[in-house]
Parts: structure tokens; C-alpha cells; sequence
């Protein structure tokens, strides 16, 4: 039985890619010294709060913050679904070459690797598959997973939750109804054809740019 799944979304550490100004994709960094001592801080900040389950990517600069931060105290469980996007051969190149091209992929794959929304809808099957049986997650992700989060719990359109530019915070609280199965509807967008989802995009991109002069705009969020 499907039901209203309680998330409490962190991204995963500082990794060295992070301070590198590079964006990993599915590539596989660890997390930097600095990473280390955040993780370290994850447990205090959470002491007085009940979950089920940690859940993390298999990527390790995420898994590394969940185990840094929760081992020995709460079951953690490696995810591949909770994976960034793939950049494909774009995996490595400066964040900034990233943030100028990642509205051009929320339909289309990144060369050689996935769109925003391939990511999402990967992320709401394992959203659907924790809501069978646990009432109350933390999830440690990346981008990707905030992005989906913004689509399938808030409503928030698919082109405009990849171009927001939210700064890092502690937490993003959110409520999942597996019941609702948003993005199987109509083949991963919420309720949003791939049309819809290319208007939204245009009409996010002029937005930025007459905010910021270009297409794009700094986004601190882990990648």
C-alpha cells in the first residue's frame, strides 16, 4: 500500500569536485577535507529526529557523507536511482559550462548521458518504491534530486525547477504521495508533455536572462 512519504532532502558534503568548480555528473569523487567535517556535523544536527531510513546515492561523494554522518546510528541504504543526472561528456567540465546549457537538456540528454527529466523519473519509481514501506526518509542526493523533489512533491514545472537557482540551505522539507504516481502519467513530466515542458523552458530562459544579462546564473548546490 502506497502512502504519504515524509522526506527530509540534504545535499551530500563538499567534494573535491565541488571545490575544483567542476561539475562531477556520474563521475565518482570523494568528499574534500572540508566534505569530511560537514558529514561529522550531520548527526548533531539531526539528534533529536526520528527517520526510517538513510537513504544515498552510490556515488560516493554522498554515500561517504551518509556514512560520515549516520553510521552506527540509523540504517543507510545506497541507492543508483539517487544518482546526479549524467552529463555525459559533458561530466567534469566547469559548473558554469553546465549551468549555460542544463535548460537545452530537460527533454533532451546530455550528449552520451540523460535529460532532467530521465533523472526524475528515476527518482520518483524509488520514491514510490520507499512509500510501500517507510513512513519517514532523509535523503542525501545531489541536484538532481532536489530538482526532482521540486517536480513531484511542490508542483513546481520541470524547466523551472532546473533553472532555480536556490542556494545551498540545511534541509528541504517535502511530502511525497506514492499514490499519485505524477510522473508515470505522462512518461515522466508531471502532468506535462514534452512540449509544455520546452514552452516553460523559453519562457524560464528569457526570465533569466533579463535578470541576469544571460542564460545563466550561479547556482550553489552541490553537483
Amino acid at each position: 500500500m502506497l502512502m504519504v512519504l515524509d522526506i527530509v532532502c540534504v545535499t551530500h558534503a563538499t567534494s573535491l569536485d565541488n571545490e575544483a568548480g567542476v561539475a562531477s555528473g556520474q563521475t565518482d569523487p570523494g568528499l574534500s577535507r572540508l566534505g569530511m567535517r560537514q558529514a561529522a556535523e550531520l548527526s548533531a544536527r539531526f539528534a533529536g529526529e526520528r527517520f526510517d531510513l538513510v537513504v544515498c546515492s552510490d556515488l560516493r561523494r554522498s554515500w561517504q557523507t551518509a556514512t560520515i554522518g549516520f553510521r552506527g546510528r540509523l540504517d543507510i541504504v545506497r541507492e543508483g536511482r539517487l544518482r546526479e543526472v549524467d552529463y555525459g561528456t559533458l561530466a567534469r567540465h566547469p559548473t558554469a559550462a553546465i549551468d549555460a546549457v542544463r535548460l537545452d537538456h530537460v527533454e533532451i540528454p546530455f550528449p552520451q548521458g540523460e535529460s532532467w527529466h530521465a533523472a526524475v523519473t528515476r527518482h520518483g519509481d524509488l520514491l514510490a518504491d520507499l512509500a510501500a514501506g517507510q513512513s519517514r526518509v532523509l535523503v542525501i542526493g545531489h541536484r538532481a534530486t532536489y530538482v526532482a523533489l521540486q517536480h513531484l512533491c511542490a508542483g513546481i514545472p520541470l524547466a523551472e525547477a532546473v533553472a532555480d537557482p536556490r542556494p545551498w540551505q540545511p534541509r528541504w522539507d517535502y511530502a511525497f504521495d506514492g499514490g499519485a504516481a505524477p510522473w508515470r502519467a505522462a512518461g515522466g513530466c508531471r502532468g506535462n508533455d514534452a512540449l509544455s515542458q520546452r514552452s516553460v523552458a523559453c519562457g524560464v530562459r528569457r526570465r533569466m536572462k533579463r535578470r541576469f544579462g544571460r542564460a545563466e546564473s550561479a547556482i550553489a548546490f552541490s553537483m
